[in-house]
């Protein structure tokens, strides 16, 4: 039986996914990545490659202060 699986990007925790029957679904830890939230991935490496190229396109965060 898989467990959960962490999807980290850099030193950020995008989110989680959870095995179910066709995939694993993510559950986003981050806002940046809220988008994918729910989506059902074929394995924790898809959903980790869908997590990087919606950084990728976002690109780097700007900070409010």
């Amino acid at each position: 039986m898989q467990s959960a699986r962490i999807v980290e990007i850099g030193e950020t925790s995008a989110g989680i996914v959870v095995p179910e029957p066709g995939g694993f679904r993510f559950f986003s830890a981050h806002p940046d990545y809220h988008a994918l939230e729910g989506r059902i991935f074929r394995s924790p490496r898809h959903a980790t490659r869908a997590a990087t190229e919606l950084r990728t396109r976002r690109g780097p965060r700007r900070s409010t202060h």
